[in-house]
């Protein structure tokens, strides 16, 4: 019965994941859907943050009541901040990124997060990196040939794998990442930008967690801070009244899906994968990601498959893997370590019983 129990929760957790790839996947593709018809870089993110503000809020303050430490001035200080790197630099070098080049290697480069997660941790002395033990190299090797990867798809291109075409009908379709080369690299330079401040800001937000472990309601602030830093870069950078009108259904779709499915939705399903199975186990699924997004992209967009991307693409997957097989072994190395001492202080125990009995026989 616990057998088929454990069996049961691993296929939910399965099926949970890879709903999390299919939001992330449709978030690539509503996105640059939006970036295609006007929809401004700035405008999208407030509009996007206000809805999830408008979900997340409510749900946290009823949920969370018992769990919700109290506001101090040196906790706001940190949520701004943590605002600053996950939400306002994350969501705008990504529009960025995604504007100047493709869902397809946008999806891509954000593999290396966990490589340049570990680098950051490393340097705050938040990770340990053991250099002599394998699990150790392999997480250095592995972020090496992350960073290199991503360096590969943002220098370059390289010629076309396969000819867009527009699905059903067979013709040929303008390919929208077909541009100069200049602005592709800057495109990539935005999303590697996008790949820091979410790496910082998951470095950032594990000692904020600790203080406050509410983590809906620190959703909450962070977003709530967020959104007032979009609207001050709005006040110098969209004036025009012109762009904060909505035009078109497709707008709106684009702004609900962001705000509901990409925030509210989303949240909500990384924080149970991660409670079920760990972040490890999260991480191996985001290269699930890139390959969902190639394809939508393909048939929907029209984007066109390079082989710069492909092989780029393919060492950052091959990096994630030796990082979060060095994670999950010096895990193993760590429980090993602590289990042996136990073993050996209750073998000392036994051995040190014995001797007391034998001796007991002997004397009269």
């Amino acid at each position: 019965m616990g057998q088929s129990n454990s069996v049961c929760m691993k296929l939910k957790l399965i099926l949970a994941l890879l709903a999390l790839q299919l939001c992330f996947t449709g978030f690539s593709i509503v996105s640059r859907i939006a970036l295609n018809m006007g929809i401004s870089k700035i405008v999208y993110p407030v509009y996007r943050n206000i809805l999830a503000l408008l979900i997340i809020g409510p749900v946290a303050y009823f949920l969370e009541k018992k769990e919700r430490p109290p506001l101090t001035f040196s906790l706001l200080v940190q949520f701004f901040f943590l605002a600053f790197l996950g939400i306002t630099a994350n969501q705008g070098f990504y529009i960025l990124g995604l504007y100047y080049a493709s869902p397809t290697f946008a999806s891509a480069i954000q593999n290396s997060v966990p490589a340049i997660t570990f680098v950051m941790a490393a340097a705050m002395r938040i990770e340990k990196v053991n250099f002599v033990r394998v699990d150790g190299l392999a997480k250095i090797f592995g972020t090496v040939v992350c960073v290199g990867g991503a360096t590969i798809i943002t220098l370059y291109k390289g010629p076309p794998l396969l000819t867009a075409k527009a699905p059903g009908d067979g013709s040929v379709i303008e390919d929208v990442s077909a541009m100069p080369v200049e602005n592709w690299t800057l495109g990539c330079i935005y999303i590697l930008g996008q790949c820091l401040s979410w790496a910082a800001w998951m470095v950032l937000q594990a000692p904020v967690i600790k203080k406050y472990p509410a983590k809906l309601s620190l959703t909450s602030f962070t977003c709530f801070f967020g959104l007032i830093q979009f609207l001050i870069i709005a006040a110098f950078f969209e004036r025009d009244p012109e762009h904060w009108k909505i035009h078109s259904w497709e707008e709106i779709l684009s702004i609900v899906y962001a705000g509901i499915v990409a925030s509210g939705i989303v949240i909500a399903l990384q924080i149970w994968c991660i409670q079920k199975g760990g972040p490890v186990y999260v991480a191996v699924f985001q290269p699930v990601q890139t390959v969902l997004v190639a394809i939508a992209a393909y048939l929907i967009l029209g984007d066109q498959i390079y082989t710069g991307g492909i092989m780029g693409a393919a060492l950052i997957m091959v990096g994630l893997y030796m990082v979060l097989w060095g994670k999950t072994e010096e895990k193993r190395v760590e429980i090993r370590e602590m289990e042996d001492p136990l073993n050996k202080h209750l073998l000392d125990g036994n051995n040190k019983d014995r001797g007391c009995s034998a001796i007991g026989t002997e004397i009269p």
